[in-house]
């Protein structure tokens, strides 16, 4: 079946950002927002969290079914939509997938919207070598009865957050196209949205390139709006995913469990394995996606750190790669030599833009995600 996707306009995201994407200014926070007891000290959140209410931005995707799965089945969290956008596959299955994934929990009332079918301004580059052509690791599913609704992604997120100003988070687990397209087409929303749970980004190197993670590999001009926005960001990223690696003593679990969520997530993850098996890469069932909403049903599941984190969108090799200053001086590279040696290098104050996610506990996590996805509904 055909859906109607979704395009950003890039010449008018040119326009219209081009300077603000030079200057990268840094956002002005509120002292309360990143206080802790040291400066860039490591802290966690004492315990299990109220309920959120959360947009989920996807781009399913094997652990993103996983993350899909683990939002709707979990109380904590009140999914007021989802969002598709391209990454891990093209839109043209990542809307139908997100479709599938929700009428398989069994919430046809929860809005899905497509979204952006190519970055701001790149090429589309995905990632089915990992999640398969269709993006569900190869797994077919039937087509789902319910439908995409007729606004675009970005028009859902607006409306709802607008609606509702300070209580929506919004949970982005894929390139960050639509919220960027949110952000640089209202620009007053930002103080209306509560924060960001991003997986994403990495202080320790890339899964792509040496220097990237995917997400902000595929679309870095729209991770560089999201991170100049000045809404609360948590960036959960490569740090602590790769150190939640799903086992075969999971998905054998999830297949003794005789309800339809653990068994779709049982085929999918199944099959995934056998991608493993082919390419001995255990990261390839990192819990990327499920991690990040696990950290919104009980943040002690992370540790997290203060951090200025920008993002790299002009190096030839280094597009999409998270820099991240724990402390000051916040320098930038130098400047191009035009005869005049006598100007200062700039040095720019330190201000955290987001808390980072430098430690996981496993155990814990998973203790989290399989008893969820097993469960009699």
């Amino acid at each position: 079946m055909r859906y109607k996707v979704f395009s950003s306009n890039r010449r008018d995201f040119l326009r219209t950002s081009a300077a603000s994407l030079a200057a990268g200014a840094l956002p002005a926070f509120p002292s309360s927002l990143f206080a802790t007891k040291e400066n860039s000290a490591d802290h966690s959140s004492p315990g299990p969290s109220k309920l959120h209410r959360i947009i989920l931005d996807t781009d399913p995707g094997v652990d993103d079914a996983m993350a899909i799965f683990l939002a709707l089945r979990s109380p904590e969290l009140k999914v007021e939509a989802i969002t598709a956008v391209s990454g891990n596959v093209p839109l043209a299955f990542t809307l139908p997938n997100a479709l599938r994934l929700v009428e398989i929990v069994g919430h046809p009332e929860i809005p899905v919207a497509g979204g952006a079918a190519f970055p701001l301004v790149r090429r589309l580059v995905t990632a089915a070598y990992v999640h398969g052509n269709n993006g569900l690791g190869g797994v077919e599913f039937p087509e789902a009865k319910i439908k995409p609704v007729a606004e675009t992604a970005s028009e859902l997120i607006r409306r709802i957050v607008r609606a509702n100003p300070g209580e929506i988070t919004i949970a982005a687990v894929g390139p960050l196209t639509n919220i960027a397209t949110v952000l640089k087409s209202d620009p007053g929303i930002a103080k209306l949205i509560k924060s960001f749970a991003l997986m994403g980004g990495s202080l320790s190197g890339g899964n792509i390139t040496p220097s990237a993670e995917f997400n902000l590999y595929v679309d870095p001009e729209a991770a560089r709006v999201v991170f100049d926005s000045g809404v609360p960001i948590v960036m959960v990223g490569l740090d602590v995913t790769h150190k939640v690696l799903l086992r075969e003593s999971h998905v054998s679990t999830l297949e003794a469990a005789q309800n339809p969520v653990s068994q779709a997530a049982a085929k999918i993850m199944r099959a995934t394995l056998g991608r493993v098996a082919k390419t001995n890469d255990e990261t390839v069932v990192a819990m990327h996606d499920p991690l990040t909403i696990a950290s919104l049903i009980d943040p002690s599941v992370i540790t997290l750190r203060d951090y200025y984190v920008q993002i790299e969108t002009s190096g030839e090799l280094t597009a999409g790669q998270s820099v991240g200053y724990s402390h000051a001086p916040v320098r930038r590279s130098p400047p191009l030599d035009t005869g005049d040696a006598t100007g200062a290098i700039p040095v720019e104050e330190f201000k955290p833009n987001c808390k980072v996610a430098v430690g996981v506990d496993p155990e814990k996590f998973f203790n989290l995600l399989i008893p969820r996805l097993t469960a009699s509904a």
